[in-house]
């Protein structure tokens, strides 16, 4: 089962899912601000993806961020945070079974979906 985890009312968001039910494609939209976020989940993420890669740093979350821990920020830090803080991931994070992807391009999508067996 694919997973799409994001927020409603995110714009990039919004395109994913356009793009996804405009290709028929079935997908499962995980509200993070409703359904939160395991530790189990985002530490599964982590350990695919690196912080660095799955931390926004250009989201409101972010930069609501104390100073120290922004620039303390490792695998330990970032697990707690999003934990508590699901919105500081980078959205969408799509979610085919056998890998994930942080963030939204069609092109990015197009190749996702015509190269990989779901």
């Amino acid at each position: 089962m694919i997973t799409l985890y994001g927020i409603k009312n995110c714009d990039t968001v919004k395109k994913a899912r356009k793009w996804l039910q405009e290709r028929g494609i079935e997908y499962r939209f995980h509200d993070v601000r409703e359904e939160g976020l395991s530790r189990e989940t985002v530490s599964r993420w982590l350990d695919e993806l690196g912080w660095e890669t799955l931390v926004n740093k250009r989201s409101t979350t972010w930069k609501g961020l104390d100073q120290a821990v922004r620039d303390n920020m490792d695998e330990d830090t970032a697990l707690d945070i999003i934990v508590a803080q699901p919105t500081l991931f980078k959205r969408p994070l799509l979610d085919i079974g056998h890998e994930r992807h942080c963030g939204f391009s069609a092109a990015r999508y197009q190749d996702i979906f015509n190269h990989h067996t779901l």
